[in-house]
């Protein structure tokens, strides 16, 4: 059982005491502002999970775990909460949000994902977070609701063991210090260097010195506004952002950009929790991103009868149908369309397995490349794209486990068109007992596989990405 640090400064929002009128008000302001994520700050109870970078020692000793990510300074951030502690949902999380400061063409905190979490001896979940458009009524630049704040509050409150503020810490301090540019992130910048430095805030953003020069790989760059944003939700909670005094400047500042959102919009946007897609081959177990993160499905199905996942993602979206039960069934229908899928957004993938088994993969997007390429003005956070302008993205993760051969394989990737289709050529490859192939198309995957207690993380060979590992100490 976790123990609380003493030397817990005493709170009024936590005392048996009368708390004076200010602080009695304080604590419904933020236990308003708290709502919508389930956190109640006045409730009279503590949370029971550890400070992984505050003043209490952590409760469990330093985890064997392997961390790889499309960007090497967000994966260096995941092995250090491991290092620390932190068991693979808490170094999921803090990977994620690091990556909306490393990776912002890619993972902004704007945009929305999903994340597929296997605890050993039960049964594994997905957890969707996809970009959801706006409902307002107007506005040249129409964006999503930001989910991905959401979804991560989520992972972490179902499977993570320390405190949701102590997985943002570290992004926080990227954001205030800066980082180097990397090289996916350059490569990204020079795709559409045009477009984007012609939007102010994307300029004064990632040009040097305001000029119409883009960042290059091995600059660095600050991020003072998104710095700000993220303390704000550590300090005052994610929910802040959908009911709270934040929802309402985050809004303001969107719909300058010309979002069209609205404070409902925020609101009402909640994300799913259901069981993982699965079935079994042989002694294979075999768990995927379950619908509506539909890429998950196309992953199952081409591994199953041979086909093509970007053509069964097309008949299935062809379908109208978007729930776990639907997809199971049309996994065992073999409906595959040739056309296949217009050219597809751009995303990233992550993989995450702690010393306990604990293994989560996650793929995030903004349904475009910089999404709509304008900023939430001083949140500093980039707006995804509304998918009634982008297609939607294919986000394909699987998690294979055979008990019997001790062996397991946590897989998630990006690529456009060719994301799913690698998660299922690697798949047919280690059932096969062969190695992994090196690439599939376009297709990034990122993996790590075990055989017996030991596990190798390997980031996407035609990638930028970075595998770190740590080891127990004694």
């Amino acid at each position: 059982m976790v123990k609380h640090d003493s030397r817990t400064p005493h709170t009024p929002c936590l005392s048996d005491r009368p708390a004076p009128r200010w602080a009695r008000r304080l604590c419904l302001l933020v236990s308003l502002s708290l709502l919508g994520s389930n956190l109640a700050a006045c409730s009279g109870g503590r949370s029971l999970k550890h400070h992984l970078f505050g003043h209490t020692t952590p409760t469990a000793k330093a985890n064997t775990g392997i961390v790889v990510a499309d960007e090497p300074q967000a994966a260096l951030i995941g092995r250090d909460v491991l290092a620390r502690g932190g068991n693979a949902a808490d170094a999921a999380t803090a990977t994620a949000f690091a990556l909306s400061v490393t990776l912002p063409s890619r993972a902004s905190l704007g945009g929305g994902g999903a994340c597929l979490v296997y605890r050993p001896g039960q049964p594994a979940e997905s957890i969707s977070f996809l970009p959801v458009d706006g409902t307002g009524p107007s506005g040249d630049r129409p964006a999503t609701v930001p989910m991905v704040a959401r979804g991560l509050f989520l992972l972490n409150l179902r499977y993570g063991s320390v405190q949701l503020g102590d997985t943002i810490d570290p992004a926080i301090t990227l954001g205030q210090q800066g980082i180097t540019v990397s090289r996916q992130l350059a490569e990204d910048i020079a795709a559409v260097q045009g477009p984007l430095l012609s939007n102010e805030g994307m300029r004064s953003l990632f040009s040097k010195g305001d000029s119409n020069v883009a960042v290059r790989e091995g600059d660095q760059l600050t991020q003072p506004r998104l710095t700000s944003f993220l303390s704000r939700l550590k300090l005052v909670g994610v929910g802040d952002l959908y009911t709270g005094a934040l929802s309402d400047v985050f809004v303001t500042q969107a719909n300058k950009a010309g979002a069209a959102l609205t404070r409902d919009d925020l609101r009402r946007s909640l994300p799913g929790e259901t069981s993982a897609l699965h079935f079994t081959s042989g002694p294979y177990q075999l768990n995927f991103l379950a619908p509506p993160a539909d890429g998950g499905l196309g992953s199952a199905v081409a591994f199953r009868q041979n086909l093509r996942a970007e053509n069964v993602v097309s008949a299935w979206r062809r379908t109208g149908r978007t729930t776990l039960q639907e997809g199971q069934i049309f996994m065992a229908s073999g409906q595959s369309d040739a056309t296949g899928l217009p050219p597809l957004p751009a995303s990233t993938s992550f993989v995450v397995r702690d010393g306990r088994g604990l293994s989560v993969a996650c793929t995030l997007t903004e349904n475009n490349l910089f999404g709509t390429g304008r900023l939430a003005g001083s949140t500093g956070v980039i707006l995804a794209g509304s998918s009634r302008y982008y297609p939607r993205p294919l986000l394909s993760a699987a998690i294979l486990d055979a008990p019997h051969k001790r062996m397991q394989a946590v897989l998630a990737a990006s690529g456009q068109n060719d994301a799913a289709q690698a998660v299922a050529d690697a798949l047919r490859q280690l059932t096969q007992g062969q190695d992994i192939p090196a690439t599939t198309g376009t297709g990034q995957l990122n993996s790590i596989i075990c055989s017996g207690n030991a596990c190798t993380g390997r980031a996407a060979p035609n990638g930028k990405g970075l595998s770190a590992q740590t080891t127990a100490t004694r």
